[in-house]
């Protein structure tokens, strides 16, 4: 069985909320175990991908702030949707798939979770144009779909330190409660994947080294308008 560590930050700020997941991702090799991280926003807010222009992304949106991600993609709006991140150790057989396929296989894994809860939904099979650098204004191929409008994308960095995957969920319009949604998230993993879930055992330094880095990069105009 994979042994595997769970963690609800609740609503944090946009800033720590970026950080949080790139200490993950710094830390997971030392962790040893796969994270699942289910989060929200004290606020509205719009994260960008990486590598996108902020000057863009101002124009696109009226979300704010705007916080640049520690992965690519493009503009995310962030006031009533669910977010998660999943972060794999370099040991782990995630970090040697393709993007390609870690992509498909984490929106498989959502799929299988609204399937629990009598929610039909669909892997997209390619690409439907798009707005420019706005992540849930058409779609990518293996984007989740509810009667064809995209409801999941994610956005990954890949590097020797280990797979951050960050996504997001635009929830469809029916009864649904998140909660339901995040124990149907870990259901899914244990039957399907054998996973033993417990709960990340998080520490001061940890976060301390968070807030350290929310206040020195996430939450600094230069990073966020570096391009």
């Amino acid at each position: 069985m994979n042994s595997c560590l769970f963690l609800n930050s609740g609503k944090c700020t946009a800033a720590f909320n970026m950080a949080l997941d790139e200490v993950l991702l710094e830390e997971i090799a030392r962790l040893g175990r796969p994270v699942l991280r289910f989060y929200g926003w004290t606020e509205p807010a719009a994260t960008f991908g990486y590598f996108q222009k902020n000057c863009e992304v101002g124009r696109a949106t009226l979300l704010r702030p705007l916080i640049r991600r520690p992965t690519g993609g493009g503009i995310v709006p962030h006031d009533m949707d669910w977010t998660y991140s999943v972060v794999f150790p370099p040991s782990h057989e995630w970090h040697s798939f393709t993007a390609v396929e870690s992509y498909h296989r984490i929106h498989k894994w959502i799929q299988s979770a609204f399937a629990k809860l009598k929610i039909e939904t669909k892997l997209a099979a390619g690409k439907k144009s798009e707005i420019a650098g706005q992540c849930f204004a058409g779609h990518e191929k293996s984007d989740l779909l509810w009667h064809g409008k995209k409801i999941a994308g994610a956005a990954q960095r890949r590097n020797k330190l280990g797979l951050l995957i960050q996504g997001s969920v635009q929830p469809p319009p029916v009864a649904l409660v998140r909660t339901d949604w995040e124990f149907a998230m870990r259901e899914v993993a244990a039957q399907e994947f054998g996973v033993v879930w417990d709960e990340f055992p998080g520490g001061m330094d940890l976060r301390r080294r968070v807030e350290e880095l929310a206040h020195a990069k996430y939450s600094q105009k230069a990073y966020n308008e570096r391009r």
